[in-house]
């Protein structure tokens, strides 16, 4: 006797930006329903809308939701990446002081009255862990009845040639089988994931004449190359993008030389040996042709699908900020099936 096919998914997506989750589910092949997506950020919803259409997204204010709406939707899973700035340095570390963390705090408040809700995907940054906002998230969801398993991980674990550790918590109401399971966070990659490592030379775009206007500027080569991280074709690993991508010059991102290390090596030697002949050491340093990632590239690197796409209406800036603000499609996908 054949078994009945299962009801898809009804999912809640919170704080749901540019539809990272969305597309985890969709890599994870599950069977689902987005019921309703929420974020209060205009940008993110307009590309959200290009990508899946404007029937599910709104620009809502989670602390509007109440557990009565939630159970009306019939919503079986929560899928959220709530803002992380309260848990940051630059954010000051506010934690559960800081206004920006209320609407998690609210759905913390709700855990407990939405009786149809048996799955939760929570992301956030490394260091939400040892916050008190993490703390009230784990006591109300076992007093919700709830059991979870919480994971610091990073893509470059899974084969994937970027780093960007994050905090994820999965939890579930019934059962406590993860084949994961572990009393502390894990943050080793499980299940043969990552065995083969992609390169960073397989993920850029090599049409040089439309790739121009991501060139370093003089000033940029000359003051801050030294301090930046340089991928080549070759790389293994880039750094972890962030929303002041190619504003703030150190930390906020790898940039790219199409040339072999060896040549980039080579070359940025010579650069250096021309200290006193600033013109000449500038013209060498051009010979690199650094440049910064593009936003389709910093969303290949993020494992975002290549049909993701911008409106024409977002700028690159924006583009850059609503994917520092995104997720890794890849790793949440490989937490879904855990899930």
């Amino acid at each position: 006797m054949e078994s009945a096919k299962s009801e898809p998914h009804r999912v809640l997506e919170l704080f749901s930006g540019i539809g990272g989750m969305r597309m985890a589910l969709e890599e994870a092949g599950k069977e689902f329903e987005i019921v309703s997506a929420i974020d209060v950020n205009p940008i993110a919803n307009e590309v959200y809308k290009h990508n899946f259409g404007a029937e599910t997204v709104r620009n809502g204010n989670i602390l509007s939701l109440t557990a009565e709406k939630v159970t009306k939707l019939k919503v079986d899973t929560i899928l959220m990446s709530p803002p992380c700035q309260p848990f940051t340095r630059n954010g000051k570390f506010n934690d559960i002081n800081d206004r920006r963390s209320d609407p998690f705090l609210h759905i913390c408040e709700l855990l407990d009255k939405m009786p149809l809700v048996e799955f939760i995907l929570m992301e956030n940054v490394k260091g939400f862990e040892n916050s008190q906002a993490c703390e009230m998230y784990k006591a109300r969801l076992r007093e919700a009845g709830f059991h979870y398993q919480q994971y610091i991980l990073s893509p470059h674990q899974f084969g994937v040639p970027n780093t960007r550790h994050r905090y994820y918590c999965i939890a579930k109401r019934h059962g406590a089988d993860f084949k994961w399971k572990s009393e502390e966070i894990i943050t080793t990659s499980q299940a043969g994931y990552g065995a083969k490592q992609t390169l960073v030379g397989t993920i850029v775009d090599t049409q040089q004449d439309a790739l121009g206007q991501y060139g370093l500027k003089s000033a940029t080569l000359l003051k801050h190359l030294p301090l930046m991280d340089v991928c080549t074709p070759e790389s293994t690993n880039s750094m972890c993008f962030t929303k002041a991508y190619t504003h703030y010059a150190e930390g906020t991102g790898s940039v790219y030389c199409p040339l072999s290390r060896q040549e980039f090596d080579k070359t940025y030697a010579l650069a250096m040996g021309a200290e006193e002949d600033e013109d000449r050491k500038l013209s060498v340093l051009r010979e690199l042709r650094v440049r910064y990632f593009t936003p389709k590239e910093v969303a290949r690197l993020m494992s975002f699908p290549e049909h993701f796409s911008f409106p024409d209406t977002v700028t690159n800036k924006q583009r850059y900020r609503v994917l520092g603000n995104s997720i890794n499609v890849f790793v949440v996908s490989v937490l879904l099936h855990e899930l």
